[in-house]
C-alpha cells in the first residue's frame, strides 16, 4: 500500500485519515483521490504514513491545526473527473 495518507478535520473538529487503496492509486494520483473523497470545502494535507501515530488508543482525541491543511480543498463532486473539457478537470501530476 502507498506510504501516504490524506488528513482533514471534520465538522466536529475530529481528524479524519483517508487511506487510498492500491487500486485507486494505480489509476489516479493521491491528489485526485483527495479532491474526490474529502468533503467539499474541507482543506486537506497529504502526509507520510510515518507522520500518523501507530497508537490508536486515543484516536478520537487527535487534533490538527487546520492552518497546516494546505495541500488542497475537497471538491463538490464525488467522482473522478477525467474529461479535460470538464470545468473541474485537473491534469494528472507528472511523476
Amino acid at each position: 500500500m502507498a506510504d501516504q495518507r490524506i488528513i482533514y478535520s471534520d465538522d466536529s473538529g475530529q481528524v479524519v485519515v483517508l487511506i487510498p487503496t492500491d487500486e485507486a492509486l494505480s489509476t489516479h494520483s493521491i491528489t485526485e483521490i483527495a479532491e474526490k473523497d474529502v468533503p467539499s470545502g474541507k482543506s486537506y494535507k497529504i502526509v507520510s504514513v510515518s507522520d500518523i501515530s501507530e497508537d490508536r488508543s486515543f484516536r478520537d482525541a487527535w487534533e490538527v491545526d487546520t492552518s497546516l491543511l494546505t495541500d488542497g480543498v475537497g471538491s463538490e463532486h464525488d467522482m473522478f473527473i477525467t474529461d479535460p473539457l470538464h470545468p473541474d478537470y485537473v491534469a494528472p501530476e507528472v511523476e
